[in-house]
């Protein structure tokens, strides 16, 4: 009478063994290998003639002693039987080690993907990151943040940066990380749950039918969408104490707002790194990757070899970013600057500083909370 040990057990297809599993029903029930065929012990000798004889039967019991009998009588009787060495006692036994060096991997691989932060790319994100918050003064002592991770690799990379920050920082602050699922099918979401396992991120959920309710909106669906998104967030972000939010705009994403209001908005304004919220009293936002360029943030990823959704809206079709074929104003300004950076190397950094240094002496008109305001206005008394 042979013997089979669980892991080779494991090893052999699926479709060519049959696993006859002796045990109770109820226990049964409660746990076995997958595709195991129940007949109770006591059951065996009357239902032995429905066995099929040109098969295989590995038997499985709890501690693989009463199996090894139950294997002996189905031998006897001309059927091919083998005893599965230590039971479903061996096959948990199997599975918790497997466990425990899955987890140990990750662990290894999450260590890495830290240290790559402090060292590989300490120069070109984590201290960008960690200026753009001491520049622009993002977080003081006692904030309670909530890391707003939408699943893509800028809030990812994000959410990590800040348990560093964290770790490693001297700010007082408590983090939550939240994720809003507005409706994402469930490869997406899948895939933004494993990495946030992967990453050692853990996520505060909540759910919203966002999706389905842009779903049949003809005119600006994803400005529609993106508000709906960011009030939600403001709301639960609130109801869990948290007195900011921070988002994962980057550089190139300050650069782009620059010039999408220039080319189609007739106007000169950027993207905030920090502002007040209108409708939720005592709630800023924060954007603390700032500073960080888009080509740092693809390095990183593809130096971990991770892998992000990118837009898991029900409008990706229309997205280049994201294979479609029809291009947003963004996508125009990303072409754009990648145009204007094969004539400088400077022409980038020239814009964004050009919103941190406004020469007012030279500017036709502005306005400040509602009020414009014309160089006419004082032009006489400066002559």
């Amino acid at each position: 009478m042979r013997e089979i040990e669980i892991e080779d057990l494991l090893g052999l297809d699926p479709a060519g063994r049959v696993i006859l599993d002796i045990r109770p029903m109820e226990t049964y029930r409660r746990g076995t290998i997958e595709g195991a065929l129940n007949i109770p012990v006591n059951e065996i000798p009357e239902r032995m003639q429905q066995l099929e004889s040109e098969k295989t039967f590995y038997v499985l019991c709890h501690t693989g002693d009463q199996s090894m009998d139950v294997a002996e009588e189905l031998s006897e009787a001309g059927f091919r039987a083998v005893n599965i060495k230590g039971g479903y006692r061996a096959f948990l036994k199997y599975q918790l080690e497997k466990l425990m060096k899955a987890q140990d991997a990750q662990k290894e691989e999450r260590a890495k993907i830290e240290r790559s932060l402090i060292k590989k790319f300490r120069k070109n994100i984590w201290c960008k990151f960690t200026k753009g918050i001491n520049e622009y003064e993002m977080i003081r002592d006692g904030d309670k943040i909530a890391v707003c991770i939408s699943g893509g690799k800028d809030s990812m990379l994000m959410a990590k940066l800040f348990q560093e920050l964290q770790r490693h920082g001297r700010a007082n602050f408590e983090l939550i990380f939240l994720i809003m699922n507005p409706g994402y099918n469930e490869e997406n979401w899948k895939m933004i749950r494993d990495n946030a396992e992967l990453l050692g991120i853990p996520l505060t959920v909540f759910q919203t039918d966002i999706f389905d309710t842009v779903a049949s909106i003809d005119k600006n669906p994803c400005y529609l969408c993106a508000r709906m998104r960011r009030g939600h967030l403001y709301s639960h972000a609130k109801e869990l104490g948290c007195n900011k939010i921070a988002l994962g705009h980057h550089f190139d994403d300050v650069i782009e707002t620059i010039l999408m209001g220039m080319f189609y908005g007739g106007k000169v304004e950027t993207m905030m790194p920090k502002l007040h919220s209108k409708n939720f009293e005592g709630m800023e936002l924060i954007r603390p990757m700032y500073l960080i360029r888009e080509e740092d943030i693809i390095a990183w990823r593809d130096y971990n070899r991770l892998c992000f959704i990118q837009c898991a809206c029900r409008f990706t079709e229309n997205c280049i970013s994201c294979g479609g074929t029809q291009g947003s104003k963004r996508d125009e300004m990303k072409e754009l600057i990648t145009q204007l950076r094969e004539k400088s190397e400077f022409i980038e950094m020239n814009i964004f500083r050009s919103v941190h240094n406004v020469n007012l002496k030279t500017i036709i008109g502005y306005n400040v909370d509602g009020k414009k305001y014309s160089f006419l206005d004082d032009y006489d008394e400066q002559g």
